[in-house]
């Protein structure tokens, strides 16, 4: 009976209209090490004023995060300059990283991409990065780049289904979707209130590099990227995003998030079943986006979802943190090397505020 479930989800969703695989897929973080125990002693010596909330530290189902600058840089106060400078020698550095560890997995020269898509929310480049990276590394002058700043977390999924439409207009295309979020470096000591403290609760460093090839002319018979869509709920930009501060980025994250979640993913991910011809129960997994513990639980709550069905979402939470657009891609990297195999959906939320959703063949 389960073969038969799966053999109908395979035949549903290649009916999809995308004929683009993913070849290879790599993961970074910076070196310095954060347990979320030394980061709740920071924090509480930080917020003394904001005790009533300092429990939250051990309620974000977080061990571990990764910072690109020692512990002691985000003790003192910085200004636009300091943290425009870091973000460009780091992203710059992860980005170089995947990039050859994607295109080297994929046993493809760097000089056969066609398009660089690049993602981040977390810091400003201009030139932008892939333009810097191109510099750094034998890419043909003749890549097409296509910078997105502004998706949040849900820049994971958006950004994948962006660099899926440009794979998909050409035959044979290269396209490396790199997506780099240094979230430590808005930490702004000098911001009280307790959505910055809930921000040094939750978030990380990283990045990764996925690379898409469209199979018109030849597949690898790689995972395959299948269906893609979004929402955008009206009257929300209030729920999510920057305010843009004299010494950095503010962070906006509203408490009515998960009551948000909680009234109007269903509905949303529904409109993306029904325009592609799929159901929930299609999918063997689920690769969430790991906002953090609370926004995870009330996913499992409205769509009815057992534990072990986003099970790499939790492991990636614990071990990483959210790292912003990059997270769900580790996600994504830990079920590949599971084994996980058919099919998957991918989803992220991020300001707008908006819902992004891909359905994935592993």
């Amino acid at each position: 009976m389960l073969d038969m479930v799966r053999a109908q989800a395979r035949r549903t969703l290649a009916a999809a209209s995308f004929d683009v695989e993913i070849l290879s897929l790599a993961t970074a973080n910076p070196p310095f090490r954060l347990t979320q125990a030394e980061a709740a002693v920071r924090a509480k010596k930080l917020y003394p004023h904001l005790k009533k909330i300092w429990p939250l530290y051990d309620k974000t189902g977080i061990d571990v995060r990764y910072n690109c600058e020692p512990i002691e840089w985000y003790l003192k106060t910085h200004t636009w300059e300091d943290r425009t400078a870091s973000f460009q020698k780091h992203a710059l550095d992860l980005l170089e990283q995947v990039t050859v560890e994607a295109t080297e997995a994929a046993g493809i020269a760097l000089d056969a991409i066609d398009m660089i898509v690049t993602n981040t929310v977390t810091g400003l480049s201009v030139p932008t990065l892939d333009a810097k990276l191109i510099n750094r590394l034998k890419l043909p002058p003749t890549v097409e780049r296509l910078p997105i700043f502004g998706l949040g977390c849900g820049g994971g999924v958006a950004g994948l289904s962006r660099a899926t439409r440009l794979a998909q207009a050409r035959d044979g295309a290269h396209v490396l979707f790199l997506a780099v979020d240094l979230c430590s470096l808005c930490l702004r000591i000098n911001d009280p209130r307790p959505s910055m403290f809930v921000s040094t609760a939750l978030f990380g460093d990283g990045a990764a590099g996925l690379l898409l090839h469209n199979t018109r002319g030849g597949s690898r018979g790689g995972p395959r990227i299948r269906a893609s869509g979004e929402w955008c709920w009206r009257g929300t930009e209030h729920i999510m995003g920057w305010d843009i501060k004299d010494d950095g980025f503010g962070i906006v994250l509203s408490p009515e998030l998960p009551a948000l979640v909680s009234r109007e993913l269903k509905p949303a991910l529904q409109d993306f079943l029904d325009r592609n011809g799929l159901r929930l129960s299609d999918f063997n997994g689920f690769l969430i986006h790991p906002g953090g513990r609370r926004v995870l639980e009330t996913i499992e709550q409205v769509l009815g979802l057992a534990r072990n069905q986003i099970e790499h979402s939790w492991d990636v939470l614990r071990e990483y943190g959210n790292m912003s657009s990059a997270t769900v891609l580790f996600v994504l990297d830990r079920a590949l090397k599971s084994g996980a195999h058919g099919p998957h959906l991918m989803a992220a939320l991020g300001p707008g505020f908006s819902a992004y959703f891909a359905a994935v063949d592993l």
